[in-house]
């Protein structure tokens, strides 16, 4: 019975301690604005990140074999070194103590890690148009279609399809990654559960509260993309 008795107290003990660190103050509220900061920053980024690396991987595809843009190819290859040669974390404060000083962190966060995921993206969407069948290339072309209608009618759908999940792994990673833009004065959902810790002196309930939910963001995002690579499966009747 005593035994019981210490879990039902240590629970209480805890449960006041998680209301002191989070409720009093309201200080959830900072955990509510950091974790919506941690969105936008993510989503904002994703979304440049995928255009870049549309752009970079189509770039390299029509510049193979073609001498006369040797240029852009060789454009293409020093912005996914120079990106994907340079961490993170550096990056960031590049853009934001050097490149775009008066601008707002956010914003300046979304631009960075749109920049950097956007060399990656390349790397894999290329990877995914390079995977299609080189002949379908050549029977659009027969068909009367130019290079532009067959890599978007035909070349890209294909790619993606067979690129997603590594996308979905790009998408999480990078959710992940903006966990670094407390460096530059940035409030999102780490340098929340920090401000929180710094301010009650309780280093555990802070960093529990920030695991757990990026760990519920992740699982949520794991499942929507099994959802929407299930949903492609079917509409190639597989």
């Amino acid at each position: 019975m005593n035994f019981f008795n210490k879990i039902a107290e240590g629970l209480s003990s805890w449960l006041a301690k998680l209301s002191e660190t989070f409720i009093e103050g309201n200080r959830y509220e900072w955990l509510i604005d950091g974790f919506i900061n941690t969105l936008i920053i993510t989503f904002g980024a994703l979304v440049i990140g995928v255009v870049i690396g549309m752009i970079i991987a189509v770039a390299k595809y029509f510049c193979e074999g073609n001498k006369k843009l040797r240029f852009v190819n060789w454009i293409c290859d020093l912005y996914t070194t120079v990106i994907r040669g340079i961490p993170m974390t550096v990056l960031l404060l590049v853009f934001f103590y050097i490149i775009l000083v008066s601008a707002d962190g956010v914003v300046v966060a979304i631009i960075a890690f749109g920049i950097n995921s956007g060399a990656y993206m390349a790397e894999l969407i290329r990877s995914g148009i390079n995977a299609v069948d080189k002949g379908q290339m050549e029977a659009a072309r027969s068909l009367g279609m130019s290079k532009g209608q067959a890599m978007v009618k035909i070349i890209f759908p294909q790619a993606i399809k067979n690129i997603l999940p590594a996308i979905g792994n790009e998408c999480i990673a990078l959710l992940k990654e903006t966990s670094v833009s407390g460096y530059v004065a940035i409030v999102d959902l780490t340098k929340a559960a920090t401000n929180i810790r710094n301010k009650t002196f309780d280093a555990v309930n802070p960093i529990i509260m920030l695991a757990l939910i990026y760990l519920v963001m992740v699982i949520i995002m794991t499942k929507l993309l099994a959802i929407l690579e299930k949903r492609l499966r079917k509409s190639d009747g597989r």
